[in-house]
């Protein structure tokens, strides 16, 4: 049996760098939101024959300066392109198809700046609403540690939970940040619904945890609480980590294998699953020893 207990500051000190590189990049570089936060036009195209060069693509769109502001331009396997520039009228949106020489138009969407708004606050709200929904069930679930072990014990551990998310969505945002101003990856809705996919993933693991904790402490009468936590980590890693490593194969199929569409938001599951599984026996864990009296 694995002491993490005792090796916890030096697991602690891994998450603590990480923290610190996701913080920093945040500040200095923030996030680079896609056309669903701030408003304009995504067009997918796919040329069946003989396909544009990227350089050529923004030449032949040259002539729409005034109506499109910047073109971006990704390549999306050997003949396709995703476009981004701003909101387009229907007018608009033919003379362009015309000018890249009419290849077949497999995606268009157009979002307006207040839709963008509107998302944005909405996003806010789901985050901050399942966080809250979160600590409050965790400490509703584990009210009859309060009884044993003192009043606000289950609020600890709602606590815990909390931390340990914020803990897996900084370090989840840091790495976008990071890729957005080196790699121009965008976060859209599917990103913000990878992160409250990952926050459920996450919380399950550590309730399984906490849950170990619960049980054992019941049994242990609360004698020695490092080794008791220690105990039921040990108990549910194999548990938490056959979860984590099976989910994870799965989304590496469908991110090597699946759309280029979909890649930003199975990349985001697949860190967040991976930080969650590290928070949940690191993090939340030795969250319950924090000023604790001996």
């Amino acid at each position: 049996m694995f002491d993490f207990v005792s090796h916890r500051k030096k697991f602690l000190s891994v998450s603590g760098i990480l923290l610190l590189i996701s913080v920093l990049s945040l500040i200095i570089f923030g996030l680079k939101p896609g056309i669903d936060f701030i408003g304009g036009t995504m067009m997918e195209i796919e040329y069946e024959d003989q396909a544009l060069t990227n350089a050529e693509i923004k030449e032949n769109l040259n002539q729409f300066n005034q109506e499109i502001g910047q073109v971006q331009v990704k390549a999306t396997g050997d003949k396709g392109f995703i476009l981004r520039f701003k909101e387009i009228n229907e007018k608009t949106h033919q003379e362009i198809l015309i000018a890249l020489e009419s290849p077949l138009e497999k995606k268009f969407e157009t979002i307006g700046p207040v839709i963008g708004q509107e998302l944005t606050r909405k996003t806010k709200s789901a985050i901050i609403l399942s966080l809250l929904a979160i600590i409050f069930y965790i400490a509703w679930a584990f009210r009859k540690l309060s009884r044993i072990s003192g009043k606000g014990e289950s609020w600890r551990y709602g606590a815990g939970a909390l931390v340990a998310l914020f803990h897996d969505m900084i370090i989840l945002l840091g790495l976008f940040s990071l890729l957005g101003r080196f790699k121009g990856v965008e976060i859209d809705a599917a990103f913000i619904t990878a992160i409250l996919i990952v926050l459920g993933y996450s919380v399950n693991d550590t309730i399984v945890i906490y849950d170990r904790v619960r049980e054992n402490l019941l049994t242990y009468h609360f004698k020695d609480l490092e080794k008791t936590i220690n105990l039921s980590v040990n108990e549910s890693l194999v548990r938490s980590l056959n979860t984590s490593l099976t989910t994870l194969l799965a989304l590496l199929a469908v991110y090597l294998f699946g759309g280029d569409s979909i890649k930003n938001f199975v990349l985001a599951m697949m860190v967040g699953i991976g930080v969650g599984t590290w928070s949940s026996v690191v993090v939340a864990g030795s969250f319950l020893l924090w000023k604790r009296k001996k």
